[in-house]
């Protein structure tokens, strides 16, 4: 009597096709890690009402003064500068929440191990960051310049004003939120990293301030100058409003650009030599 033998299973095939995974599928992860935390909405969230509020509360202020007068011939553009600085801040913190967090929870081993390539996983974030930070505060500026506009009137701005204002405007955040990632990818510590850039944004300035000995003049010009305020404000308008000389127009988003490059740089090299 012969044994019964059961019959060979057959081998199960995915229908899923197999791939090597890319940069695209980091993106994919990193945009739905992004948009489903709640930080996210809360730090945008904040950071367009600091925008809009601040800047029709200046410009209402203004307009009641006298525009004129009030805006010593520069264009209306100018009064968003305060919103903008404000609502950096916001977006400073996300850059460091975008990356930190995972440490905090531990997610980053999971990440790492679904894509060992921690350049890719880092340029993932970087990107999906910079392009969400730099189309909200655009748009947000542009609704707010428009706003001004209406509300003061005043010297007329020219096409390049407008387009420093808006996408200069929204470029210089998203560039200031990209090195507040750099920072959180060297620093591993939510509290720590937003300390750090905070330092970063207000210490020169305020140190400016108190550096009254004539000695140290050319180093309170140059913090005056390159100052992440006085940086700022000198995208919206030629004239210097916080310092007089150093850059303007669009050199410095190139000198923030720089900062940031150098800081990122490190970010990579310390992601890919150091543990988890």
């Amino acid at each position: 009597m012969s044994a019964a033998y059961p019959p060979p299973q057959q081998q199960y095939t995915s229908p899923i096709p197999l791939r090597r995974a890319n940069l695209g599928d980091a993106l994919a992860s990193e945009w739905t890690k992004i948009r489903s935390v709640r930080s996210t909405l809360w730090t945008l969230g904040v950071m367009i009402v600091l925008m809009t509020g601040v800047g029709l509360f200046s410009a209402m202020v203004v307009a009641a003064v006298d525009a004129e007068d009030g805006m010593g011939g520069d264009p209306v553009l100018v009064l968003g500068f305060t919103g903008v600085l404000l609502g950096s801040l916001c977006v400073v913190t996300l850059g460091v929440l975008t990356i930190t967090s995972e440490y905090g929870t531990g997610m980053i081993r999971t990440t790492l191990t679904a894509c060992p390539s921690r350049a890719r996983v880092l340029t993932a974030k970087a990107v999906v960051f910079f392009l969400l930070a730099l189309t909200v505060t655009t748009a947000t500026a542009a609704l707010v310049a428009v706003l001004q506009t209406a509300i003061v009137g005043g010297a007329p701005a020219s096409g390049e004003e407008w387009l420093r204002a808006t996408v200069g405007a929204g470029l210089f955040v998203a560039l200031l939120g990209l090195l507040s990632l750099g920072v959180g990818a060297l620093v591993r510590h939510s509290a720590g990293a937003i300390t750090v850039m905070v330092g970063i944004i207000l210490l020169p300035l305020v140190a400016a301030m108190f550096m009254s000995y004539e000695s140290m003049y050319e180093v309170r010009e140059f913090l005056f100058q390159y100052s992440i305020p006085s940086l700022l404000v000198a995208v919206y308008a030629d004239s210097g409003l916080l310092a007089e000389g150093g850059p303007h127009g669009w050199t410095p988003l190139a000198v923030l650009a720089g900062v940031t490059a150098v800081v990122l740089a490190g970010a990579y090299l310390a992601l890919d030599r150091r543990d988890v």
